[in-house]
C-alpha cells in the first residue's frame, strides 16, 4: 500500500507540471520566455494583459519549477528553468499540430490564409546547407532584443517593421530565408509575402528559433546588423 501511495505521489507531482502548461495564457508566457528572460511588466505589455494577471500565472509556473528568477534592483526577471522546458513546449506544439485538425485550422486562420503552405518553407537542415554554400541570406525578423539574446549563426537582424526600409541591404540575386520565434509566429510568414510582393525570392524556415534551440543547433548571442 505504501508503494501505491508513493506512486500516486509521483503522478501528483507530474500533474503539477502538466497543470503549468494547461493554460493558454501560461503557454503565451512560456513562448515569450523561450526567446529570452523578461520582466513581468514587459510581458504584460507584450501580451496586452494586466501585470497582476501575468504575476498570477508566473506563480503557478514557478511552483511547478518551470521558470526561475533573478533580481536586479527592485525588478524581477523571469526565465525558463532550463532548455528542456523549451524543448517540452516545442514538443507539445509539434504533437498538437500533427494530431489536431483544430490547431491546424486555428494556425491557418492566424496566418491569414486558408493553408499554411501558401509560402515556401525549408527545413532546418536545408537552411544549414544553404548557408554553408552561400546560396541564401538569413534574416531574423524578431524584435532586436530577441535577436541579441540568441540567433542562428550568420543571420542578420531585420525586424519585420523595418523590412521594407532595409530591403536595399539584401542582395537581390540571393534567396532570402526568414525566421522568427517559432512555428506559431506569423512574422516570418508575413515577411516572405512582403518580399515576394517586392519581387524577391524568399522562403521561411519551417518553424523558428524555439525549435532550432530545441534541436540543439548552434546559437549566437550579441548584436549584428
Amino acid at each position: 500500500m505504501d508503494s501505491d501511495r508513493q506512486r500516486d505521489d509521483v503522478f501528483d507531482r507530474l500533474a503539477v507540471v502538466g497543470k503549468a502548461f494547461a493554460s493558454a495564457n501560461r503557454l503565451k508566457i512560456i513562448d515569450l520566455l523561450a526567446q529570452r528572460e523578461r520582466s513581468v511588466e514587459s510581458m504584460a505589455r507584450e501580451l496586452g494583459v494586466a501585470v497582476t494577471t501575468v504575476s498570477a500565472h508566473l506563480q503557478i509556473l514557478k511552483l511547478a519549477n518551470v521558470v526561475a528568477t533573478r533580481s536586479e534592483g527592485t525588478r524581477v526577471y523571469y526565465r525558463l528553468a532550463g532548455e528542456d522546458v523549451a524543448t517540452l513546449y516545442a514538443s507539445l506544439g509539434a504533437v498538437a499540430r500533427a494530431h489536431s485538425a483544430d490547431v491546424e485550422r486555428a494556425l491557418a486562420t492566424y496566418f491569414g490564409t486558408g493553408s499554411l503552405d501558401d509560402v515556401d518553407q525549408i527545413s532546418r537542415e536545408e537552411l544549414r546547407q544553404r548557408v554553408e554554400s552561400g546560396d541564401a541570406v538569413v534574416i531574423d525578423v524578431r524584435p532586436t532584443d530577441d535577436y541579441e539574446a540568441g540567433h542562428i549563426p550568420g543571420a542578420r537582424s531585420v525586424p519585420f517593421g523595418e523590412l521594407l526600409q532595409r530591403l536595399h541591404e539584401l542582395d537581390s540575386d540571393v534567396e532570402v530565408v526568414a525566421y522568427c520565434r517559432g512555428a506559431h509566429c506569423v512574422l516570418a510568414h508575413d515577411a516572405v509575402r512582403v518580399l515576394a510582393a517586392e519581387g524577391r525570392r524568399a522562403v521561411r524556415l519551417q518553424d523558428g528559433m524555439l525549435e532550432w534551440r530545441a534541436a540543439g543547433l548552434p546559437v549566437t548571442a550579441g548584436s549584428s546588423r
